[in-house]
């Protein structure tokens, strides 16, 4: 079956139009319920007395459930199927989410973050191990990147949108940090409810399609898995015994640590630089990085699957990426703290997409369902790691710019992995028996 097969082609092509946005809208309530506590963190402050010690391990700790959960949810939705097992996380995160309305103490903050990264728990791995059922391995970049383009729209439509919120009081009795949190977390309870109608968990099962395009897009799939099972194998734990695999989490969680500061507190450093708190207008601004990692995202994906150098573009892209971080550490100018993010968000966020191709395109069978949940489980420990060696350096320092070269710095080691992973090719040759005679790609 060839990738210019007609029936092929319209297959993937109905995939995209059906699939690809609502999963977008998914993953934008998904960004945006992990990360609104940025954007609540002076009034959520201000209002319960909570420490920024405090601040930073309930930001964090999410993660720590999210870690725990992450390759028990993925290998479960391989029985039960993507359908179901997506829309029943959507549906838990969301009201999970929502009560946030009653975390009043640091004790109960600490709860409900913590069972929010337990309910988000394959969410995102899940997404990558459904996408490999649905998109053959020369488009998945691509699709991969336009189910990402849900991130940066989280921020450019949920910046701009959580600083409304914010703007207002007493709204059904509630403050407005509560009220941000109740409308961002039910909207995602409803999509996931949608989400039991919408979704189909695999193409042979997609009513949607011709039988023509059905036998096309199946036979193209099933021929890639056994071809990734012939080359390496891996069982559920056997993953961590891969260097390749061991490589791809370390990167992930090195990129986690470069995108924590991003995600947790430039809202508020660019309101303290504007001499206010977050509102409208810090909202509109701060939305103005992701519009550049949207276009990003976009252009980047397709670059590097039409021209096969997914790895080389993900240095360049980090590279970049982590000296803007840097830069936002150096000043308190707005313009300039904006224009910094305008690069650095790009570089860190725009790279995941393509960063996903390479361990997606090793990966296969259960070694996929588990390697890609280790990969976002033990590299998303990034993202708890980042807000505490903030806040330690801060209150060390007494500096709140260093933090952010520290955090840079780290973000940095992702590039000298991805430099020593090397090419593909050098991957499935290293990965072959000795005796091995199957294909190298």
């Amino acid at each position: 079956m060839t990738d210019d097969n007609p029936a092929l082609q319209s297959a993937v092509r109905k995939a995209t139009i059906r699939l690809l946005p609502f999963l977008g809208l998914m993953l934008i309530l998904n960004f945006l319920d992990r990360s609104n506590v940025g954007f609540a963190k002076t009034a959520y402050q201000a209002d319960t007395g909570l420490s920024d010690a405090a601040y930073a391990f309930g930001a964090g700790i999410l993660y720590l459930g999210y870690a725990t959960f992450e390759v028990p949810s993925n290998l479960i939705m391989q029985r039960v199927g993507a359908r179901l097992w997506l829309s029943r996380i959507m549906i838990t995160w969301g009201i999970v989410s929502a009560c946030m309305v009653f975390a009043h103490t640091a004790t109960s903050y600490y709860i409900v973050r913590f069972l929010l990264g337990v309910c988000e728990a394959g969410f995102y791995p899940g997404v990558l191990l459904y996408l490999t059922y649905w998109f053959p391995a020369k488009q998945r970049a691509r699709a991969t990147g336009l189910f990402y383009l849900g991130v940066p729209l989280a921020l450019v439509i949920g910046a701009p949108l959580s600083g409304w919120l914010l703007t207002h009081h007493d709204v059904l009795g509630l403050t407005n940090w509560q009220w941000m949190f109740a409308v961002e977390g039910l909207s995602a309870t409803i999509v996931g409810i949608l989400a039991l109608f919408f979704l189909t968990s695999r193409p042979g099962e997609a009513k949607w399609l011709t039988t023509e395009e059905r036998k096309a897009l199946v036979t193209v799939i099933e021929s890639e898995e056994r071809g990734k099972l012939s080359e390496v194998k891996h069982s559920v734990f056997s993953v961590l015994r891969d260097w390749r695999v061991l490589t791809f989490i370390g990167i992930y969680l090195f990129i986690q640590v470069g995108v924590g500061p991003i995600t947790f507190y430039l809202p508020a450093r660019l309101a303290q630089a504007m001499g206010g708190g977050v509102n409208t207008w810090v909202g509109v601004l701060l939305g103005l990085p992701w519009l550049c990692a949207l276009i990003a995202t976009r252009f980047f994906t397709v670059y590097a699957d039409r021209h096969d150098n997914h790895r080389i573009v993900c240095i360049a892209m980090l590279t970049v990426g982590t000296i803007a971080l840097g830069m936002i550490g150096l000043t308190m100018n707005p313009w300039v703290m904006v224009i910094a993010a305008c690069i650095a968000v790009p570089g860190l966020a725009s790279s995941q997409p393509v960063f996903w191709s390479m361990p997606t395109r090793y990966l296969g069978g259960v070694g996929a369902a588990s390697g890609i949940a280790f990969i976002v489980s033990l590299g998303n420990l990034g993202s708890f790691a980042s807000p505490q060696i903030k806040a330690y350096v801060d209150a060390a320092t007494g500096n709140g710019d260093i933090g952010f070269y520290i955090l840079a710095g780290c973000c940095f080691l992702s590039v000298v992995l991805l430099l020593a992973l090397g090419p593909h090719r050098r991957w499935i040759v290293d990965s072959q028996p000795a005796a091995g005679n199957s294909s190298t790609h």
